[in-house]
């Protein structure tokens, strides 16, 4: 039977729209990659926006709005990087999904930027450079934006590599390196520098070894008990008032500042306050949830996912309050050098360059942050809830130690050590459990040692990769500074 015109100017018609909808349906495929390149563009944007409106738009401050700009992206880039670490082990636990860490990370770090971070920041980064080591003021502003696009740079750079680095020694790099190229190795502070350096050895060794210690504790007094359930209840509301307490401890120290000033004693009785209080409420919570629970390490996961989630929520107010000052440091400085003509060791950051701190973060944390979280909350070892809550207390104990002991230390390094401390751990205490059920195990179940070394525990590409980058940060964010350093002075003059 013959097909009548219409019919065949359907079908016609029918095969050009399914190939239109093909080529839509390419399109978005493509374009989709380049909406959080374009998001993340429009910010940028807006914050030099935002430095004009303040400033005007004379050639001089012009200056300021560019250096907004990459102060912004900076921002942008420690959100990518930096706060994977507070995110990663709740996420790669099952504790928290993707989305609600990304809604989480992103209040309590823009809630403390605002609300407790520090009025002041060293502008030299923790007296890296002597002031009295570059008397012109312009000399200093383009040490300053070449310290700044030099870190934004590299951190960038170890984002899409998949390495978590410290954003604080990449600022410290960045000021070294432009210090060094406008003044000479005479201008930087060498003392400073050694201690740096030192803490990328005790940041995560002292992370590490207090997570495989906690984790030893978990093991020791309730994995390996007859009753793990009575166990728990026993101890989980200890392990969660110690937690709080340093929390408490933590952030009367650190983050506070801002409202009262509070030293080490008063900072210590207040978290020992809280951590009873917090034992108080929690054993009662404990009890009644671990009822009817089955003697097994999967019900003690379900006890330990709240304060988790809770734990990751504070570490990530507390880098707020305290990181993002580093990285905006360099753009206060700018700014105070702009105004005012003068360069101080210590300025006040106003308040729309802390806006551009806090948003910026949750900018990169929502569109590039997943890519870490998942590096560090799985790739690395596997973390359970147990695992992933020691990183969490060792993180925070590990700062109260160091800023007791002076040492300045890194967030980033003191974290993925404690995710390594926990892996390694396993790794050791697995191996011993091997040759203890050795002697007893017959000869046809027995692991030949060549298999037994293949089951790592933890990836060793990615610990290889991570330490060599942690290694490589100052120096290579000081070389891309002083490069930039001499690019604008060259342009300039």
């Amino acid at each position: 039977m013959a097909q009548s015109p219409d019919s065949k100017n359907w079908k016609t018609l029918d095969k050009d729209l399914g190939r239109i909808s093909q080529i839509e349906y390419a399109t978005t495929y493509v374009s989709k990659p380049l909406v959080a390149p374009g998001i993340a563009l429009s910010f940028i944007v807006l914050a030099g926006l935002a430095a004009a409106l303040f400033f005007g738009q004379s050639p001089v401050n012009m200056v300021v709005v560019a250096a907004a700009v990459f102060g912004a992206y900076m921002a942008i880039n420690i959100g990518a990087n930096d706060v994977a670490n507070n995110m990663g082990p709740a996420v790669g636990a099952n504790a928290l999904t993707m989305g609600g860490a990304i809604v989480i990370a992103a209040l309590c770090e823009s809630a403390g930027a605002l609300l407790a971070g520090g009025d002041v920041v060293s502008t030299i980064s923790k007296g890296i450079i002597d002031p009295s080591g570059i008397s012109q003021t312009d000399t200093f502003i383009w040490a300053m934006m070449a310290a700044l696009i030099s870190s934004a740079l590299w951190v960038n750079l170890a984002t899409w590599v998949g390495a978590p680095v410290s954003t604080t020694h990449s600022v410290v790099g960045g000021v070294m390196g432009a210090g060094i190229a406008a003044a000479g190795l005479g201008a930087v502070q060498w003392g400073t520098m050694g201690a740096i350096a030192a803490s990328w050895v005790i940041s995560p060794v002292l992370g590490g070894a207090i997570a495989a210690g906690v984790l030893a504790f978990i093991k020791a007094k309730i994995i390996y008990t007859d009753d793990k359930i009575a166990a728990a209840r026993r101890w989980v509301p200890v392990l969660v008032g110690i937690m709080s307490g340093v929390f408490a401890t933590y952030l009367a120290m650190k983050g506070l500042k801002k409202i009262v000033k509070i030293d080490a004693t008063t900072a210590l009785i207040i978290g020992a306050a809280v951590g009873a209080l917090t034992y108080a409420v929690t054993a009662p919570i404990v009890k009644r949830k671990s009822q009817g629970m089955e003697n097994r390490n999967k019900s003690l996961k379900a006890l330990f996912g709240l304060p988790l989630v809770f734990s990751a929520a504070l570490l990530s107010f507390a880098h707020g309050a305290n990181d993002v000052a580093n990285a905006v440091g360099p753009l206060a400085a700018i700014v105070h050098a702009t105004q005012h003509g003068a360069i101080e060791a210590k300025v006040s950051i106003p308040h729309w360059v802390m806006v551009i701190g806090a948003f910026g973060i949750s900018f990169g944390l929502f569109l590039f942050g997943p890519k870490l979280i998942r590096m560090v909350g799985s790739q690395i070892t596997k973390l359970n809830p147990m695992r992933a809550y020691c990183v969490a207390l060792s993180a925070a104990v590990t700062v109260i130690v160091a800023s007791w002991l002076g040492l300045p230390v890194s967030s980033t390094h003191i974290a993925v050590g404690g995710v390594f401390g926990v892996g390694f751990f396993r790794e050791w205490h697995a191996e011993r459990r091997l040759r203890n059920s050795a002697a007893t195990r017959p000869a046809e179940k027995r692991i030949a040692p060549e298999e037994r070394r293949r089951r790592k525990l933890v990836r060793r590409s990615h610990f290889m990769t991570i330490v060599a980058a942690w290694v490589i940060t100052v120096p290579a964010a000081a070389a891309m500074s002083a490069l930039i350093f001499l690019l604008l002075n060259s342009v300039i003059s």
